[in-house]
C-alpha cells in the first residue's frame, strides 16, 4: 500500500510541475482600444429610430421614455477588461507539486520503518515467503528421475515430514546419508523422525553426530537439550541450553528455552 501510494503521489507531482511546460498556449492578440465614435454613432441611429418609431405611433409613449433613457445612459458606458479568466502563474504549479512530493517522502519515511519490521539477514522486506513452492507430488517426480540429487531428496524428505509421513521421511533422510553421510540437514531431520516416533535414544545418537560435525548448531542444540530435559537428565540439558542461548539468543525458540533451562539449573544444583 504505502509504494502504490508513494508511486501515485510522485506521479501526480511530476504531471503537475512539467503541465505548464506543455502546454501549448495560443499566442493572444493584442486588443484594440474601444473607439467612442462607434458608441456615439450606435446612440444617434438607436435614437433616431426611436424617434421615427414615435412620430409613427407604433410605440407607446411610457416605452419610449423608458427606451430612450436605456440609450442615453449606455451609449457611452464602456466595456470593462474581464482578468477573471488569466492563466494562474506556473510558480503555483511548482509550488503545489513540491508539496505532494514532500507528503510522499514524509509518508515512505515514516511507513517504511514500520513495513519492515525487524527481519533477520537476508528476509525479504515485507518478512513474508514468496508462496507457492513445489508440490509433493512434483518433488516425488524429481528425486525420482534424479536420485543423486541431494538437495531434491532433502525437499522431498522435509516435505514428508511437514506432511507427518515419518516412515517415507525417514526413508529419504537415509537416502540422503548413503550419498552423504556428513549431510547436518539429513541427520537434524533424522533425529527428528526419532524422536517423534518415540525413539529418543536413536535421536540422541543422530544429534550427537550433528554436534560433533558442527558443535553450535542450533537445531541440534535445541533438540538435544529438549530430549534431555524430557528424560530429566538436568545437568546435561542445562549445559546443552546454555550453549543453544548463546549461539541463538535471537533464535524464535529461545523464548521457550529460557524458562526451562533455569527449572534445569535449579534441578541441577546440588
Amino acid at each position: 500500500m504505502t509504494y502504490f501510494l508513494f508511486t501515485s503521489l510522485f506521479l501526480v507531482s511530476l504531471a503537475l510541475a512539467v503541465r505548464p511546460f506543455l502546454t501549448r498556449r495560443a499566442a493572444a492578440w493584442p486588443p484594440e482600444a474601444p473607439d467612442p465614435r462607434d458608441d456615439v454613432a450606435r446612440a444617434v441611429s438607436s435614437l433616431r429610430d426611436l424617434e421615427f418609431a414615435r412620430a409613427a405611433g407604433t410605440i407607446a409613449p411610457g416605452d419610449h421614455a423608458r427606451l430612450r433613457a436605456l440609450l442615453e445612459r449606455g451609449a457611452f458606458a464602456h466595456e470593462r477588461t474581464d482578468r477573471s479568466a488569466a492563466s494562474p502563474a506556473p510558480w503555483r504549479t511548482l509550488l503545489i507539486a513540491a508539496l505532494l512530493a514532500g507528503t510522499a517522502a514524509v509518508l515512505v519515511v515514516v511507513s517504511l520503518p514500520q513495513s519492515a519490521g525487524d527481519r533477520a539477514p537476508g528476509e525479504p522486506l515485507t518478512g513474508s515467503v514468496a508462496a507457492g513452492g513445489p508440490s509433493l507430488a512434483e518433488l516425488e517426480r524429481r528425486a525420482k528421475a534424479d536420485p543423486t540429487d541431494i538437495p531434491n531428496q532433502l525437499a522431498l524428505a522435509d516435505a514428508y515430514l511437514e506432511a507427518g509421513s515419518l516412515n517415507l521421511a525417514a526413508t529419504a533422510y537415509q537416502t540422503v546419508l548413503a550419498r552423504d553421510a556428513s549431510s547436518v540437514s539429513a541427520l537434524n531431520g533424522l533425529a527428528i523422525v526419532l524422536y517423534r516416533s518415540g525413539e529418543s535414544r536413536g535421536a540422541l545418537v543422530a544429534l550427537d553426530r550433528v554436534l560433533g560435525l558442527r558443535p553450535k548448531d542450533p537445531d541440534g542444540l535445541f533438540l538435544k537439550g529438549l530430549i534431555q530435559y524430557q528424560t530429566q537428565d538436568f545437568k546435561g540439558a542445562a549445559t546443552t541450553w546454555q550453549l543453544f542461548l548463546d549461539v541463538g539468543q535471537f533464535d524464535a525458540r529461545a523464548t521457550m528455552v529460557r524458562p526451562m533451562y533455569d527449572d534445569a539449573k535449579k534441578k541441577a544444583a546440588p
